[in-house]
């Protein structure tokens, strides 16, 4: 898919699009700043061993942290609309991070997890046993990856690196909202 106007080390074959570009040296580039920043949760995936567990923990003790602050009444809305926000900035994140890392899902992309894990504790109690709960539940999903996550896993780019753990934290919630049901929670 080459156009005149653009330089050939700037062009990508429709069979590499997903492949970073290279300088006119065979360099390849980086991904922008704000990317990495948010791809890796201002770093949290470079941390070993397990950056996606990393990612979750975190996630999860900074969500306690704002609940605290928050009116009960107030915590599911922004919940919600902090799940979206990283989703939407997540998945361009996560495209351009691959890309230029040159892999499909690299592990120190955590943005997904960050995404996922929220979602898992969309309308649960504020509570530490909730909390564990749901962090357990969502990192069981994100491991096994039960149909259809693992189809989701399939789609392009950052698209598929931040739906498929959209699709374990839905899980986790699902469970997690029977596990409240039956009373198990308390």
């Amino acid at each position: 898919m080459t156009t005149e106007n653009q330089p050939p080390s700037e062009t990508l074959r429709e069979d590499s699009a997903s492949l970073p570009r290279t300088s006119g040296d065979g360099a390849k580039s980086q991904a922008p700043l704000w990317a990495t920043l948010i791809a890796t949760f201002f770093r949290i995936g470079y941390m070993r061993p397990g950056p996606g567990t990393w990612g979750s923990a975190v996630t999860v003790l900074l969500w306690a942290a704002l609940a605290y602050t928050l009116p009960q009444a107030a915590r599911t809305p922004v919940l919600v609309a902090l799940a979206i926000a990283v989703i939407l900035i997540g998945i361009p994140a996560a495209t351009r991070t691959a890309r230029a890392s040159a892999q499909k899902d690299p592990s120190f992309v955590v943005i997904d997890e960050v995404a996922g894990q929220l979602i898992s504790l969309f309308a649960v109690p504020f509570s530490w046993k909730t909390f564990l709960a749901g962090f357990i539940l969502f990192r069981v999903f994100d491991i096994l990856k039960p149909p259809p996550v693992r189809q989701l896993e399939r789609l392009p780019e950052g698209t598929g690196i931040v739906l498929d753990d959209v699709g374990a934290g839905i899980y986790a919630l699902a469970v997690m909202q029977l596990l409240l049901h039956l009373g198990l929670l308390k």
